[in-house]
């Protein structure tokens, strides 16, 4: 490995220690044993660690919009344009095709 490579793969991980050392911590204390015992399963189950784990449900629970998020976006939404008779033979088009 020549002097060049040997420095861009030093400059690589000095970015990588960077990158981390910026990232947010959350720390949860007073966790049951059986709750950490089943996240610890889960986590083995998917072939990782704990935190990646935990790391990946909490960006899943971040992108999930709560019920409250739901009912604002629906509300917001333009109301159709659809007559009841409209809707009414829709619904009978599609029935008839099962």
């Amino acid at each position: 490995m020549d002097s060049g490579s040997m420095l861009n793969g030093r400059r690589e991980i000095a970015m990588k220690r960077m990158y981390f050392a910026c990232m947010p911590n959350i720390q949860i204390r007073d966790v049951s044993i059986p709750v950490h015992e089943a996240l610890v399963r889960k986590a083995e189950l998917a072939g990782q660690s704990l935190q990646q784990f935990l790391s990946n449900q909490l960006a899943i629970l971040a992108a999930t919009p709560s019920l409250d998020e739901l009912l604002d976006r629906i509300e917001q939404q333009e109301l159709g344009k659809l007559s009841t008779a409209d809707a009414l033979q829709a619904i009978s088009g599609e029935r008839a095709r099962r």
